[in-house]
Formats: structure tokens, sequence, C-alpha cells
């Protein structure tokens, strides 16, 4: 079976390649995290929702014009990697593009699949080149099933959103944790993120120039990729200790959104994070933050009114002030 469909996008061809191939304009409105080797033999690896990641292999580029590449899910019995593929064709016409996808060699029950998965994803795309912004993915707020590589996935779609709107005026903005303004906030989680990463075998070469969102997230993909490829058994040499996996993973957790909260506090955003999320990594911190922890790493837990709701609750627990939010 094939799925077939074009639709028109404002933007000219050369625009909407970008829009199709390149990380940065493929995060707005189609993947939490993309990794893209542009080059035909190329692999690419795009994280669509959390827990769910597309891999497969450019077979035919033409800037400007059309894209092939093979397509499967990571993990995946079902629709293995290289199982299907996937043209982009884009045609000049009276005020933009039409971008023709097609997406050949799947069964019925997986055409009907990927006809709402790329129904939903095209739409966020006419969006996102129409008025410069797709929105939050509502398909990435509350993973079901969750574990903490999901609900980090999850937690860095909301930090991505959050640094994204980031401008120079916010720079030496204070933040609710104390230490850090905005850009110290920055660097501490790409230290963070790419520790993490170094710890799991992988190299995170920083790009100090570029945008935090761009930095952030380059750091994450990688990082990431090398946790969902090592899995959560076992312990990891952090240099300092050998923690369980779960550990570490519990630190990405809060290090994207308590700090995705800390900048948007910072910055004068409203940043919306589904309970399902910010409930299950509350979880995580009473599982991770110890007593002995408190007035180091941590503020002592600061009250919240009783009402509160998960994610007061969360930045509260990690020693956070929310009472001028």
């Amino acid at each position: 079976m094939t799925f077939n469909k074009s639709v028109f996008i404002p933007v000219d061809p050369d625009a909407a390649f970008a829009l199709i191939t390149q990380p940065e304009r493929l995060r707005r409105w189609k993947t939490i995290a993309a990794r893209v080797d542009l080059r035909v033999g190329g692999e690419y690896r795009w994280t669509m929702v959390p827990g769910h990641s597309a891999v497969g292999t450019f077979t035919e580029i033409e800037p400007g014009k059309h894209v092939v590449f093979t397509w499967g899910w990571e993990g995946s019995q079902d629709l293995a990697p290289g199982a299907s593929t996937v043209s982009i064709t884009l045609e000049a016409a009276d005020g933009g593009t039409t971008v023709r996808l097609v997406h050949e060699g799947l069964t019925i029950e997986q055409e009907i699949a990927h006809a709402e998965g790329w129904n939903h994803f095209l739409h966020r795309l006419i969006t996102f080149a129409t008025t410069g912004d797709a929105g939050a993915d509502d398909w990435a707020a509350a993973p079901d099933p969750i574990n903490e590589l999901v609900s980090a996935e999850a937690g860095l779609a909301v930090l991505q959103r959050v640094l994204a709107n980031l401008t120079p005026a916010h720079r030496d903005v204070q933040t609710p944790c104390k230490d850090f303004t905005s850009h110290q906030l920055v660097e501490h989680l790409f230290e963070s993120v790419a520790g993490i990463g170094r710890a799991l075998g992988v190299d995170v070469v920083d790009q100090p120039t570029a945008a935090p969102e761009v930095r952030i997230a380059d750091a994450a993909q990688l990082t990431l990729e090398a946790f969902r490829t090592r899995g959560l058994d076992g312990t990891i040499d952090m240099c300092f200790a050998e923690l369980p996996a779960t550990v570490v993973a519990n630190i990405l957790n809060l290090e994207f959104l308590v700090h995705a909260w800390d900048l948007a506090v910072a910055s004068g955003q409203n940043v919306v994070v589904s309970p399902v999320l910010s409930e299950y990594v509350l979880g995580l911190a009473r599982n991770t933050i110890s007593p002995a922890m408190r007035g180091g790493s941590f503020a002592e837990e600061a009250l919240v009114a009783e009402s509160a709701g998960s994610l007061e609750r969360l930045v509260a627990f990690t020693g956070r002030q929310i009472a001028s939010v």
C-alpha cells in the first residue's frame, strides 16, 4: 500500500527543502530530536514522538526539488528500518511550493497508521510555514507507556520550545535557580547533558556561538540516542561516582523539565506541561534527591498550596520558590 498526499506551503522550494531536511527546522514541526547526514547513503534518526524514532538512509537528494529515503522504526519488528520508502517532491507554485509526500511499501494496517501520522505532521508543516510557529505538539505531551527515557524525550520537547524563544535580552536575567542567569543556566545545561553523553561513550562537540536551542538540542540528541542504545540496566561511571543508569536518566529528566521552568520564568514565557509528564518526573525527583543533597545541589523543598499542580510541586520539591509565578 502507498500513502500519497500533496500540500501547499507559502515558501519557495529552497526554503521548503530546508524545512524537510535540516534538524533545526525539523524540530519546529516534525521531530523532538533529529540527526541528519544529508548525502546519498547518509543516515537519519528522527524522534517523532517520545519513545518512537524513525530511522533510515537517504537514497536520492536534489536540493530544492526532491529527497528520497528509506523508512522504518527503531527497534520495530512490524516496520523495521529499510522496510519502506518515502519520497518528497517539491514543485514551485504561485506564492509558494507544492509538497508531495509518497510513502511506499506499507501493509494496509501500516498505511492507515502512517496516514494518521503524516496528516498530523503535514498539517503542522503548513502551520509552521504559514505562521512561523506550529505550536507544541500534543502528541509529544503525555507519553503512554512511559519510562525514564521516554519522559526525558518529552521533557526535551518542552525545553526546546522555551530555548527557541530566548533572545539576547534574556542573557543576563536571573533565573529562579539562584546560582544562574539565563546564559549561565544554558552553559550548565550543556555541560550536564554533554557530561552524561561522554559517560555513555559519545563525543558531544560544543557549539558555543550557536543559538541556545540548537546547542542544547544537538547535545541532547546524541546523548539520548546513546542512552537508547545502551538501555537502563546496570550502572554508569560518571567519573565522580558509579550511578545506576536509571538515576542518570532521572538527572536528565530534572535537567530538561525543571530548567525549562527556570528559563521560562526568567524570560516571561508560559510553559505548558502535561500533568502526565510532570507527575511522572516528580516521582523521579523523589527517588533521586536525597536529604543529604539539600543545601548543596538542591535547596530545601519549598511550600506550595495543597491545590498546586504537579509542575508546581515538582519545582517546589527541587527548592524553587513559586509564590511569584
